[in-house]
């Protein structure tokens, strides 16, 4: 059980950084939106960027 809560609370962080750095790269332009860019994949490879409407 312990490997489980080890993996899911990895999981839950994933997730939370994600949604700060999703909300960050909205508003970023030019080389930060690039570091960004870079941390995303870095956390999730298959990651793609939304298309805008």
């Amino acid at each position: 059980m312990v490997e489980r809560r080890i993996e899911l609370d990895r999981r839950y962080r994933r997730k939370k950084k994600m949604q700060k750095i999703k909300q960050k790269l909205e508003t970023a332009t030019g080389e930060q939106r690039e570091k960004l860019l870079y941390k995303m994949r870095r956390l999730s490879p298959f990651w793609t960027e939304p298309t805008k409407k």
